[in-house]
């Protein structure tokens, strides 16, 4: 949008600032910089404004604008006068502006960093949350501009938009003078404006997905006039699942006089429906796809599930198809799952919806889940039912999702719906590729500390009709910093169903003590392998014999839950041959009576090939355990310690369906195992997720000095890595010091060095191709005394080149300890990132390192430092001397403050870290600066264009 050559001092177009946001009722609106184009724009939008609006923005009756109230309030230079507008549908729905003042209230220009801020909204869309979305973005206009408070005035009767101002979280004044409020207030993101944005946010969000999976009326856009194809087969499967709502079956190609098609109301468009229709399902070809959401956006329609094929899975052409589909879609406030998407799924009795390519209606149930691809969607469906109705018992799913080529609707946005969504309380998504890893862990890390979330994580490139951030992060770092958001990470759909069964239908383990009994000596020692493979404490199995009747199962189970030394019982049974044997209903019967007695701990069962066992271990006749008094079923009797109600259930959730509590059955121990210690592990977090602690402060911190610092040395260049003095200097602006190191570029040069800093000393090459590899032979340690160090230098340059080739160093020898490595990156994708590992070619190969993300806490330091595999090293494995761990920590949290508080540091790098019994010692350190990167979690709201 270029503006025309009327440009006085105005700078080039803002593109950067255009913006779509989702509002809170659902809909969505564009957010963009006003321009001279916009007079007639401007004019009839305050056409639609009621008088008391506009005495509310001028203080006085202001029936129309002249000539030059449109001139300014179109012309701006983007920096010291600036304008934006929402828009739907081309048309503005309201606006903002600011304009630069001084300590006199008078226009102003830089250095000048203080605001006049003022907005109008449209009343027909007033209590949209337009103006709280509009304030986000000005202010982050402002503040790129300079500007770091605004000011604006009020009348005391306008308290809708009082109320927008002390709402949004910032630090604010208010002055009450000449009758008039004066509201003031800082624009640098606050916890609580963080708070605010992102509470905003998720209403918004989970309201849209919701207008999309609780529609009153659906119209399916492509219904062919002969039995067969893609439309005509949707249109049945929402018929046949008893849709609640109204249903259109719309063909421009139907004749004029046909009324109905497989008896739903029939229609040549959507435009000749009468009454209104809030989802319309598209499966026209793609070329014909624009005119059908044109058609769709005029009538009114809330949103689009796309089925069509032929985007950004077909190649350049089709991409540059799907942006100009969501282009125009958020013109008209619509948002879509797709294109390429295999539908949708309700299953609640108020809605029965099954907007899909699935034939039949998944059984209802308390699982949400989501899949990206169709092909997925199908197995994740098909293994459920099939493992609903027959292994398991009847688990089923709440809504299901499959978002296709997610050009608009992504996982994070159905994830914003489930997180306080009454009929789901297991969330299952197969992500085949993470669009924004950086928002999916933040919202992640809420979600489950209300529910379980499991997933699984596609490795390798995305999709064809994917776009994804581009991350510099290897696959198992980014499942690493899942896990760390409480996300449970499985590999495969087996594993993703045997894990959302299990919690769909069982309270969380309080611990890893799991017993074990049944009829089958060698099936219970299976399972107690497998236990501790997976890093369970298994009790010596209980074995019933062959013979144990349902009464001696009974007993059994009935006594190991009993024991408070018991978190959780597999009961293993094979079939039994004699008329002493109990059947497999008398056996079931037993096993949830016995159950149901203790509530609180979970119970698995381990069979083989007892199909009727599993089926009647299911006969019940909710979906969801109950917990005493209808509760969270996540939540043992012994309520997690410190965790809130709020948390373990959000506000406003309903209880779990009442109802008998079912027992998941696995046709293989490993599987079962599995599926419990993810549990186990999960639990765990979710305890140590009602403490997280607390980012330390340190007192020898010089923020500010390091700040000047790095402003000065990234106005020498964009991006550069630093030299050791400067990285010396900076690190120790952090309180980090690095052990001193000299250049020795000739045998003198390092005698000269050596006595400088004292022997004893070491001779260390620092050529690429040697640095951080000891084991190569390019250090050599402890020397002495001169002689010893002119020997050392001498075989250096005689194995491996001249000395500009080796560029060796001498360093004083620090304290023996174990060699480590600390480093920090930030991602474009999931953001800062703080890694550690033990130092070598060992831990190196294995992948051996353990990752956070930034700012970490002292409880996260801690688990960092322990969740490598080889961590006992730290703590004196096979009787060697246990090294300074809390020395490591503080050195952990000093890096993670340093890249938290200044984004232009992109890389940290220190190897070797040696942790001594008493200190430690960064004997190499390296550090990157760059212009900082976009920080999407502290701007304003928007959706993401692919």
């Amino acid at each position: 949008m270029q503006t025309p050559a009327d440009r006085h001092d105005r700078r080039e177009y803002p593109a950067h600032w255009e913006a779509d946001v989702v509002l809170r009722d659902g809909g969505t609106a564009r957010i963009r910089p006003i321009t001279v184009d916009d007079a007639d724009r401007l004019v009839s939008f305050y056409e639609q404004v009621s008088d008391e609006s506009k005495y509310y923005r001028f203080f006085a009756p202001y029936p129309r604008l002249s000539a030059k109230d449109v001139h300014r309030f179109t012309h701006h230079d983007f920096v010291d006068r600036v304008g934006l507008a929402a828009t739907v549908g081309g048309e503005f729905i309201a606006t903002v502006r600011y304009d630069r003042i001084g300590a006199d209230g008078m226009p102003a220009s830089a250095p000048s960093d203080e605001a006049e801020v003022a907005f109008l909204v449209q009343d027909a869309h007033q209590g949209r949350g337009v103006a709280s979305a509009l304030l986000e973005h000005i202010a982050a206009v402002a503040r790129e501009r300079g500007i770091r408070r605004f000011a604006a005035e009020v009348l005391p009767a306008n308290t809708k938009m009082i109320k927008v101002f002390t709402d949004a979280g910032y630090t604010q004044k208010r002055s009450f003078e000449d009758g008039v409020v004066r509201l003031e207030f800082d624009l640098e993101p606050t916890d609580r404006s963080l708070a605010v944005q992102r509470a905003r946010e998720q209403r918004a969000e989970a309201r849209s997905v919701r207008r999309l999976l609780v529609p009153r009326s659906v119209a399916v856009v492509g219904v062919g006039r002969a039995p067969g194809g893609v439309g005509r087969g949707v249109l049945g499967n929402i018929r046949d699942a008893g849709f609640t709502g109204g249903l259109y079956a719309v063909n421009k190609a139907f004749p004029a006089e046909l009324k109905e098609v497989d008896g739903v109301p029939a229609h040549r468009s959507v435009r000749e429906i009468a009454g209104p229709v809030d989802l319309a399902v598209v499966a026209v070809p793609a070329e014909h796809v624009p005119e059908v959401v044109a058609e769709c956006g005029e009538h009114g329609v809330q949103g689009l599930v796309v089925l069509s094929a032929g985007y950004a899975e077909a190649g350049p052409d089709g991409r540059e198809r799907q942006r100009a589909l969501v282009r125009q879609a958020r013109t008209y406030g619509m948002r879509i799952v797709g294109p390429n998407a295999f539908g949708i799924i309700n299953t609640s009795d108020e809605v029965r919806l099954n907007a899909s390519l699935a034939p039949e209606m998944p059984r209802p149930g308390r699982i949400g889940l989501f899949a990206q691809s169709g092909a997925i969607g199908i197995a994740l469906l098909s293994r459920l039912h099939r493992r609903g109705g027959g292994v398991t018992g009847v688990t089923g799913v709440s809504t299901f999702v499959s978002s296709g080529n997610r050009a608009d609707v992504s996982g994070n946005d159905v994830l914003q719906y489930w997180y306080d969504d009454p009929d789901t309380d297991v969330v299952l998504m197969y992500l085949e590729s993470i669009g924004n890893p950086h928002k999916f862990t933040r919202l992640a890390r809420r979600t489950a500390a209300a529910k379980p979330l499991v997933v699984v994580q596609g490795a390798g490139s995305a999709p064809q009709g994917h776009a994804v951030r581009a991350t510099r992060l290897p696959h198992a770092t980014v499942s690493a910093l899942l896990r760390q958001a409480g996300v449970i990470r499985v590999d495969t759909i087996t594993e993703l169903v045997d894990a959302g069964l299990l919690l769909a239908r069982q309270p969380l383990p309080a611990g890893p003590r799991v017993a074990i009994l049944g009829n089958s000596e060698s099936l219970g020692l299976l399972t107690y392998d497998q236990c501790l493979a997976e890093g369970l404490r298994p009790m010596r199995p209980l074995d019933l014999t062959t013979g144990a009747s349902a009464e001696d199962f009974h007993a059994a189970l009935s006594r190991a839950l009993a024991d408070d030394t018991c978190d959780a019982v597999v009961v293993t049974a094979i079939p039994a041959i004699g008329e002493a044997s109990p059947g497999d209903a008398e056996l079931a019967e037993a096993l949830r009576s016995a159950a149901a007695g203790v509530p609180g701990k979970p119970v698995l069962v381990v069979h083989v090939e007892l199909g009727g066992l599993a089926q009647a271990l299911s006969a019940a006749a909710g979906t969801a355990p109950a917990s005493p008094g209808g509760g969270d079923p996540h939540r043992p009797v012994e309520r997690l310690p410190g965790i809130a109600a709020a948390v373990d259930r959000p506000a406003g959730a309903a209880p779990a369906a009442t109802g008998s509590r079912l027992i998941p059955a696995y046709p293989a121990a490993e599987r079962a195992v599995r599926a419990l210690g993810e549990a186990v592990k999960y639990a765990q977090w979710r305890r140590e997720a009602a403490d997280p602690g607390k980012v330390p402060e340190y007192e020898d911190i010089d923020e500010k000095g390091a700040a000047r610092l790095i402003g000065g040395m990234l106005a020498r260049g964009q991006g550069l890595t630093l030299g050791t003095e400067e990285t010396c200097e900076l690190l120790g602006k952090y309180g980090i010091q690095v052990h001193r190191a000299l250049p020795a570029p000739t045998p003198d040069a390092a005698a000269g060095a050596a006595r400088t800093l004292g022997y004893p000393v070491a001779l260390k090459a620092t050529a690429p191709h040697l640095r951080h590899r000891a084991d190569l032979g390019g250090v050599r340690l402890d020397l002495a005394d001169e002689e010893q160090l002119r020997r050392a230098y001498a075989e250096l340059t005689e194995l491996f080149g001249r000395p500009e080739e080796l560029r060796p160093v001498v360093q004083s020898m620090a304290p023996r300890g174990v060699d480590t490595v600390v480093r920090a990156v930030i991602d474009p994708a999931a953001g800062a990132v703080l890694s550690f590992g033990l130092a070598g070619a060992a831990s190196q190969l294995l992948g051996d390192m353990a990752h956070r993300l930034v700012p970490v806490t002292d409880r996260e330091a801690t688990s960092l430092v322990r969740s490598i595999r080889t961590a006992p090293l730290l703590f004196g494995w096979r009787g060697s001397t246990p090294v300074d761990t809390p020395a490591l920590e503080e050195l952990l949290l000093r890096v993670s403050r340093l890249v938290d508080d200044h984004p232009e540091v992109v890389a940290v790098t220190m190897e070797p870290v040696v942790v001594a019994p008493r200190g430690l010692s960064v004997l190499s350190a390296s550090v990157r600066l760059a212009p900082p990167p976009a920080r999407d979690d502290l701007g304003p709201r928007t959706l993401p264009v692919y």
